[in-house]
């Protein structure tokens, strides 16, 4: 292509993502300084090359996905933020009280705030992560916090009360044999080893084994069962987008945001951590969408962050926030 019909590919694609409105050629020649025959013609040197498509209603054009993914890899320079929205990222990032999973979903949620579109954030499945070491801390009150830590650095937690006959050594003393037994079990695995292995073993040293073992068993349970490395914020954001005014549609759409197994197809794509772009079927999670996603390995815990659109998507404003982010992230990760 020539540079006059690149930049009439360019402003055909986002003046479509601006308008979500068929762009006809009297607006074009305007543009351009152009006769009508002339653009007519570079029109349709583009669709006859798959980049543009007639829209069913008008006589406008409209970018195809092959025209989207020309205007990604060759035309579209990611946008620098605003002021006050680096701010908000900014706030997140400077607060060092936030362990990096909770700094991830207040950014999700300022993602989706600013792009007006859905923001995922996936940590790997439990299935994937072998124990570390499980940890007993006292807290008052016969309180105590079971800490489980996996080979891939997620570490979970959960409050237990203890009965007054317990004895605090015992239920330490039980971590001490599940250690011993179980480090580098895959967490699958754990509740039948517990079931089939420890707990004949603490029946014979324990003497209250079974309220002990109910201890052990629930917090494993807890982090199997767990939601924290799934998130999916801005669901509806999705429903503003003129691309769904069909309750079919919609339907479509709210099932399959609401289901885990589908979204984490998104994770499957690439292994890599830049910043990767997926149109319509390109992508494993539904055709009428883009996702545009970026990996994470953060000492040694990986996991996926992801932005979902319609393919009328802000390509550049998308991609510049997640510039922002990875670049944080690599700063996170040193």
């Amino acid at each position: 292509m020539d540079e006059r019909q690149k930049n009439l590919l360019k402003e055909i694609v986002e003046c479509y993502i601006k308008e979500a409105k068929p762009i006809g050629s009297k607006y074009l020649c305007t543009k351009f300084n152009c006769s009508s025959a002339t653009i007519r013609n570079e029109m349709a040197f583009l669709e006859k090359l798959g980049l543009i498509e007639k829209n069913h209603v008008s006589s406008g054009r409209i970018p195809s996905e092959a025209g989207y993914k020309y205007y990604v890899n060759n035309l579209m320079q990611p946008k620098e933020l605003t002021g006050e929205d680096m701010l908000k990222l900014q706030t997140i990032f400077a607060n060092k009280d936030l362990v990096v999973s909770d700094a991830i979903l207040k950014c999700l949620e300022i993602i989706s705030d600013i792009t007006n579109y859905t923001s995922v954030a996936l940590g790997k499945q439990s299935n994937e992560n072998s124990l570390k070491q499980i940890s007993i801390i006292p807290l008052d009150d016969n309180k105590i916090v079971a800490l489980v830590c996996t080979d891939k650095g997620i570490v979970k937690n959960k409050q237990f009360t203890i009965p007054e006959n317990i004895n605090l050594m015992e239920v330490v003393k039980t971590s001490e044999i599940i250690n011993k037994m179980l480090i580098g079990t895959p967490i699958p695995m754990i509740a039948e080893r517990l079931e089939y292995e420890i707990k004949p073993v603490i029946q014979q040293q324990i003497a209250q084994y079974e309220t002990i073992y109910d201890i052990f068993y629930n917090a494993f349970n807890d982090f199997v069962s767990s939601k924290e490395n799934f998130h999916v914020v801005g669901q509806s954001k999705m429903l503003t987008q003129p691309e769904y005014n069909d309750s079919n549609e919609i339907k479509k759409l709210i099932t399959k945001l609401e289901d885990e197994e589908a979204i984490r197809r998104i994770e499957k794509t690439d292994d890599n951590n830049n910043i990767s772009i997926y149109i319509g079927k390109e992508n494993e999670f539904d055709d009428n969408v883009t996702v545009i996603k970026t990996n994470y390995n953060l000492r040694g815990e990986k996991g996926t962050i992801a932005i979902i659109g319609p393919k009328r998507m802000e390509y550049d404003r998308v991609v510049g926030v997640l510039n922002i982010l990875n670049k944080w992230l690599e700063e996170k990760g040193e």
